[in-house]
């Protein structure tokens, strides 16, 4: 194995945006005895709560931001929280009807940032945020900010129906650049009309309503090819994955784009007869779309960079998440 893909392999495992994510199966399994008390569909990772509701279903899904980025940079985790919370709904193949949002902040400067990045997130993304809570006597050292979102699908995307012999395919805007000084982040949304936006995003809910794939995630704090991994794990699956196929800007190295927070990322696992209108509809947004692999049965996500070859998870000793579709 090449020292190049080797570092990859090693920088993804014991990247932090992959490794916090370990203890999620214990909160899980403390609690999921509680779902008996209402109507819901079962959630292997999925993004959101999927609750059938009429016709469809409501998506109900929460996003905290790290303390650190609130408290350096204030005003891009105000405007990041509706982001993120906007994509959980997006890839799940549903369309945001609202938020509400808990702040935690002691310090006025402090807060009046975080508030005008909230309020420069709904208006790029046009989602309105109808309530909260604060608390108005916390440290400025230690701010916390938490926003949860509803939205509405008639057809879902979901995190763990990834199968094997689908077509991997990320989604990416490399029209943006460098984004958050205190994480490793690409910023594909500054500079565009809140219409340019919603376009965008809203090839997820058509490539689920027409039945082009039923399995994606957006590209979260796990990097690229975390969250391609945690996808694979909620789905009882591997993938083999193309290295080289990746679309990514000149700006950046593949190492530094791998570990990247999207502001628009989504990995879908797309079967091939249905892979050209998938990536059609993406390109004729404007994102660059790309097949990057395909999902295999066994369980070990593989990595190709050139001629080389290594595997980066295997899930029969791996855990990221602990969640996945097939019982242990």
């Amino acid at each position: 194995m090449s020292r190049q893909l080797n570092g990859i392999i090693e920088t993804v495992r014991r990247y932090g945006g992959v490794t916090r994510k370990t203890p999620i199966r214990e909160v899980v399994e403390a609690l999921r005895s509680t779902q008996v008390y209402g109507p819901h569909l079962p959630n292997f990772g999925d993004d959101a709560a999927a609750i059938p509701w009429g016709d469809g279903c409501l998506l109900l899904a929460a996003d905290g931001m790290m303390t650190g980025l609130i408290a350096s940079e204030p005003y891009a985790a105000g405007k990041a929280s509706v982001m993120v919370t906007v994509n959980d709904i997006f890839a799940m193949g549903g369309r945001p009807i609202g938020m509400v949002n808990v702040m935690a902040s002691g310090d006025d400067e402090q807060r009046r940032l975080i508030v005008a990045g909230i309020e420069k997130g709904c208006r790029k993304l046009r989602v309105p945020m109808m309530g909260g809570h604060l608390h108005p006597d916390a440290p400025a050292d230690h701010p916390a900010l938490s926003l949860a979102i509803l939205g509405w699908a008639t057809r879902l995307l979901r995190s763990h129906l990834a199968q094997a012999g689908d077509d991997l395919v990320l989604a990416v805007d490399l029209s943006g650049r460098a984004g958050c000084r205190s994480v490793v982040s690409w910023d594909a949304n500054s500079g565009k009309t809140p219409e340019e936006l919603r376009h965008r995003l809203e090839a997820l809910p058509l490539i689920a309503e027409n039945g082009l794939s039923q399995a994606a995630k957006d590209v979260s704090n796990g990097g690229i090819l975390g969250t391609l991994a945690i996808m694979m794990e909620n789905s009882g699956k591997g993938a083999d994955v193309d290295l080289d196929a990746i679309p990514r800007p000149g700006s950046l190295d593949l190492s530094d784009w791998l570990l990247c927070f999207q502001s628009f990322g989504f990995i879908l696992s797309v079967p091939p007869p249905n892979t050209p209108n998938v990536l059609s509809l993406f390109s004729e947004r404007g994102i660059d779309a790309a097949v990057v692999g395909r999902v295999q049965g066994a369980p070990t996500v593989d990595l190709r960079l050139g001629g080389d070859s290594g595997v980066l998870f295997d899930f029969r000793r791996d855990v990221i998440t602990g969640i996945s579709c097939v019982p242990s």
